[in-house]
């Protein structure tokens, strides 16, 4: 998604961070929403969704990483489907998991948003993760119709 309406740049310096940005998120987030998390191995894209779905929920359950069930789904009403789309080879291997109707009617936190190639929702938001020294800066990309949430969360930001 390189046509996004707004971009944002945050430091996470630690995890306590990323956790409080999840909480902060966490109660915006309903049915239909995607999240889609870039960046590499260890930039924080697993702990970030942890963090979230913990939020969402209201408890600290265990969120195990989807790496080798591709998906982990939690709660209801909406379902949160976590995806991690590292091991697949095709985008047609997501939409055999039923990721097609999840991205309808879940909340949708997609690790590896690459590996869905043309199926790639555009109005996802993007959340790029990138390493710097003990902490982490994200950069959030927004389609037009995320605006405006995100102009409530981050009131004290100037959206690019």
């Amino acid at each position: 998604m390189t046509d996004a309406a707004a971009r944002l740049v945050l430091t996470l310096p630690d995890p306590a961070a990323t956790d409080a940005l999840a909480a902060r998120m966490a109660p915006h987030l309903g049915a239909g929403d995607v999240l889609l998390l870039d960046g590499p191995i260890g930039a924080g894209k697993s702990h970030f969704a942890r963090a979230l779905i913990r939020a969402r929920l209201g408890q600290d359950q265990e969120v195990p990483s989807p790496t080798f069930t591709l998906v982990q789904t939690y709660g209801e009403a909406p379902e949160i489907w976590h995806a991690d789309l590292y091991r697949l080879t095709h985008p047609d291997e997501a939409l055999e998991l039923g990721l097609d109707d999840a991205l309808l009617n879940a909340l949708c936190l997609i690790e590896w948003p690459e590996r869905l190639g043309s199926a790639c929702p555009r109005s996802a938001l993007r959340l790029q993760f990138a390493l710097q020294g003990e902490g982490r800066i994200l950069t959030v990309m927004a389609p037009a119709p995320w605006v405006p949430r995100l102009s409530t969360l981050f009131p004290e930001t100037d959206l690019d």
